[in-house]
């Protein structure tokens, strides 16, 4: 495994209602959003807290879920990843069977980064990180192909990626 996250499970735990977040907690999201490995007392003092108050309050941020975990983030390239490959999933039905078999299935495949239920035309959206062309050709055939329910898939190669940021808006 190249990176650890922890992060909570949407499985197990209850949707969060939005926070209440005050102008102290939102600074340090912002900050911690450009650098998760800041130490906290460098940490506490861009934001203008003590040391101990800005713990507690990383810590409270941290137990609501507000920081659902750090990572390091990787230049895909880097790994080996040369190619992001979208891929529209349209499913043969709708059944909350149906549904829970295909998200566990593609629960499994480590090569999808992302998988977003959708609105619209496709039922789902994957998001794959390939080592090239060839590298997809087999996703596609040994676990895109096998994933239960599908109907139609159609595969769209990013040719240049224009923006791409972490960062959650805080306003």
């Amino acid at each position: 495994m190249i990176a650890r996250m922890r992060t909570r499970s949407s499985k197990t735990l209850a949707p969060l209602a939005p926070a209440a977040l005050d102008s102290i907690d939102l600074a340090i999201l912002a900050v911690l959003q450009a650098d998760g490995r800041l130490p906290n007392s460098e940490l506490a003092e861009r934001v203008h807290l003590s040391p101990s108050a800005c713990h507690r309050r990383v810590a409270r941020l941290e137990a609501e879920g507000v920081i659902r975990g750090y990572a390091a983030l990787l230049e895909p390239k880097a790994a080996g990843r040369r190619s992001t490959v979208f891929v529209e999933i349209k499913l043969s039905g709708q059944t909350t069977e149906l549904l829970d078999a295909f998200e566990t299935a593609v629960a499994r495949i480590p090569d999808v980064m992302e998988c977003h239920l959708m609105a619209g035309s496709a039922d789902y959206l994957l998001k794959i990180l390939a080592r090239d062309p060839e590298d997809f050709a087999r996703i596609h055939r040994e676990a895109l192909a096998q994933l239960p329910g599908v109907a139609q898939m159609q595969s769209s190669f990013s040719l240049k990626v224009v923006r791409s940021t972490t960062a959650i808006p805080l306003d």
